[in-house]
């Protein structure tokens, strides 16, 4: 298996994957959609409305040389033709690994998740407590 689509069966197994029209519409309304990936053989409506899910949930949508079945092995869900990632860290690595795999074509999206997942990783680590001393 492609190590991309590992990268989407970890966030399957990990309930951080949103999987089909529906699902990714409620991912993306509700702010949780990180990244909306399309299959290379969805419909157009399908596209379309990935899209529109996109641009309502102020995230990223993409077309991506995978096709629906590859997304239902990972997904164990049928063949969907589009998909949510839910966690900034595993969208990413995912971009990553697409522009790596296809060199220059995704290059600009996968800089944008990276920088997105580190000023999340910033922001955690700034908000975290310290190390509190216990007294002695």
């Amino acid at each position: 298996m492609d190590r991309n689509l590992r990268i989407l069966g970890i966030a399957s197994n990990a309930g951080l994957l949103a999987v089909g029209g529906d699902a990714v519409s409620k991912a993306a309304i509700s702010g949780k959609a990180k990244l909306i990936i399309s299959a290379s053989d969805a419909s157009e409506g399908s596209r379309r409305r990935a899209q529109i899910n996109a641009e309502t949930g102020f995230t990223l949508h993409i077309d991506t040389p995978y096709m629906k079945h590859e997304y239902g092995n990972v997904s164990r869900r049928g063949s969907p033709g589009t998909l949510a990632v839910l966690d900034i860290g595993l969208a990413a690595r995912f971009m990553k690994g697409l522009a790596e795999t296809y060199p220059g074509q995704y290059a600009q999206e996968a800089e944008l998740l990276a920088d997105e997942a580190r000023r999340l990783k910033e922001k955690k680590r700034q908000s975290a407590p310290g190390k509190r001393r216990t007294a002695q």
